[in-house]
């Protein structure tokens, strides 16, 4: 999958959305995963 594939054929996709924003999707940086608008982190 390249990187720029965010939506499958069925509109479904593997990046996870941030519970705060809703709308913005969380960047896995591999020990965490991190929201770029708002700077909510989830250590892993």
């Amino acid at each position: 999958m390249a990187r720029y594939d965010l939506y499958g054929d069925d509109g479904s996709t593997e990046g996870e959305l941030c519970p705060r924003c809703g709308d913005v999707f969380l960047a896995n940086h591999g020990d965490r995963k991190h929201c770029g608008k708002c700077s909510y982190t989830e250590w892993e």
